[in-house]
């Protein structure tokens, strides 16, 4: 669960300010078919507008993205901090092993309210 969450918020990171024309970035660590195949699942979930591509006959779907939507920017605003980052998911591993991408969000969205001092 880590490290796809880790592909999602530096894949989000990147492409934050990148165009789409400049094509489907290189993500350190991952190779060409896992970022791709991640992309289709950013679209599905709806943190970036994009086209579903599925080859079928066992082939991981693939997508091409235009742009980050609003969900996706709320993601990684909360996610962008280092310290955020790290806390939540040292508290994820530590006490669940493995959280829905929603509860993460709400996670994350807790730390910065308290790195603010705002009421949880």
């Amino acid at each position: 669960m880590q490290r796809d969450m880790d592909l999602v918020r530096k894949f989000l990171l990147l492409v934050e300010n990148t165009k789409p024309s400049d094509g489907i970035p290189e993500v350190e660590g991952y190779d060409g078919l896992t970022v791709a195949h991640h992309i289709w699942l950013l679209i599905d979930a709806g943190l970036i507008h994009g086209t579903k591509i599925d080859f079928g006959h066992g082939h991981l779907p693939q997508g091409n993205y235009f742009c980050i939507t609003w969900a996706g920017h709320d993601f990684l605003n909360a996610a962008r901090n280092e310290t955020t980052w790290h806390k939540a998911m040292a508290a994820v591993k530590q006490n669940a092993g493995t959280v829905t991408f929603q509860v993460l969000k709400v996670l994350l969205e807790s730390y910065q309210k308290g790195l603010l001092h705002l009421p949880t």
